[in-house]
């Protein structure tokens, strides 16, 4: 079974990295290239954005009014979500090095990029920095949350998982005693020899 799970999760990275390149692919096909992590849109293609944007008074006239009246409780949870960066940025800080965990980089999962986009009105640009933010700082917690249990209970649990995290995949299985004890140093390691 171990070994059929193997192939299955090789086959899995395999998908994975043809994913990426199509993506790269289309990125090229999309008019704009990263220059030093700034977006750079080809001749012409601000302009056509900005023919597309819906200005900001006939978007909020399409809009229910629930919508309008509900946006205060999204907007709200700014304040919890900046506590959990604050937090969870803490406890690496400090934590990581003593266990000797590669730290996570931010960067790598809030990525707010939207705003430069011209055919969002100053609303959208809003919506769009605040979901990039709370939705990368969710990513960001999760991998320091992933590498914690990585660290100290790296053990599948007997309920199917719904979307465990990557590393849960060389977790050891439930009811493998000497497992635990054979592969909790390898999966140690394996968090200190990592580029991230």
């Amino acid at each position: 079974m171990a070994d059929t799970l193997e192939r299955l999760h090789e086959r899995l990275s395999a998908l994975e990295d043809e994913i990426e390149a199509e993506w790269e692919r289309r990125r090229e096909a999309m008019a704009f290239r990263l220059d030093h992590n700034r977006v750079v849109f080809e001749a012409g293609v601000r302009d056509a954005h900005r023919q597309a944007r819906v200005g900001l008074l006939r978007f909020l006239s399409y809009a229910r009014p629930m919508v309008i009246l509900t946006a205060p409780v999204i907007y709200s949870l700014i304040v919890p979500f900046v506590l959990l960066d604050l937090f969870v940025s803490l406890y690496q800080a400090i934590c990581f090095p003593i266990y000797r965990i590669a730290k996570v980089k931010r960067s790598d999962h809030i990525v707010v990029d939207r705003q430069h986009l011209a055919y969002l009105n100053a609303l959208q640009k809003l919506n769009c920095v605040y979901c990039g933010y709370c939705n990368g700082l969710l990513s960001y917690a999760y991998e320091i949350a992933a590498r914690t249990e990585q660290y100290w209970c790296p053990i599948k649990h007997a309920h199917r998982v719904k979307g465990p995290h990557l590393r849960y995949r060389d977790f050891v299985e439930y009811t493998d005693a000497e497992g635990f004890q054979a592969q909790t140093m390898r999966l140690r390691r394996a968090l200190r020899e990592m580029d991230e």
